[in-house]
This record gives C-alpha cells, sequence and structure tokens, in this order.
C-alpha cells in the first residue's frame, strides 16, 4: 500500500506541473494575440523561463497548435537548448536522488 505522505506529494507535483503547462500554454497564446494585434508582447524570456521551469509540454503543443514562435531559429534553438536541459534535470532526479541507493 502506498505511504497517504507520498500519495499527496505525488498528486501536488502533478497539479504544479498541470498548472504550470496551462499557464505556458495562456503566455503562448497571449503573446500570438498580441504579436496578431500589434501590441506589446510577451518576452522571449518569458516563454523561455517557463518551458525551463517545467512547462516545456505546454510550450510545444501552444506552439504547434498556435503555430507560434516555430519559425524564428534563435528561438527554436534556445527552447530545444531548455527542453534538453530539464530533461537532464529530471533524469537527475530520478536515477540519483529518488534511486533506492540514493
Amino acid at each position: 500500500m502506498t505511504d497517504p505522505t507520498t500519495a499527496w506529494a505525488v498528486a501536488a507535483v502533478v497539479a504544479a506541473a498541470l498548472a504550470l503547462n496551462g499557464l505556458t500554454v495562456l503566455a503562448y497564446a497571449l503573446d500570438k494575440r498580441a504579436a496578431r494585434r500589434g501590441r506589446r508582447r510577451v518576452s522571449e524570456r518569458t516563454l523561455l523561463t517557463l518551458g525551463l521551469a517545467g512547462g516545456w509540454p505546454g510550450a510545444l503543443v501552444a506552439q504547434r497548435r498556435l503555430r507560434h514562435k516555430t519559425r524564428k531559429q534563435s528561438f527554436q534553438r534556445s527552447f530545444r537548448l531548455s527542453v534538453v536541459l530539464n530533461l537532464a534535470v529530471v533524469a537527475v532526479v530520478v536515477l540519483v536522488v529518488l534511486s533506492p541507493l540514493g
């Protein structure tokens, strides 16, 4: 049987990830809307930071669904690097911190 504390911790992490990814999709949508209307944009730094913080799946979905930030190569290079860094951190946490021997 799973420890209730562990179950709550997992639920909290999942909820936080969903919220962060939702926020990331919203930021991309607001930036796309602002771009279309010639208004003040969401900074690329903000979009990349949201992705690096764990919102990269939402960013990827938003990029594809909204067709936004897909053609700017400098942004895509930075985005891909942020995904690789994020996955590397997750791998370290899973393999080192959460391993039975860790």
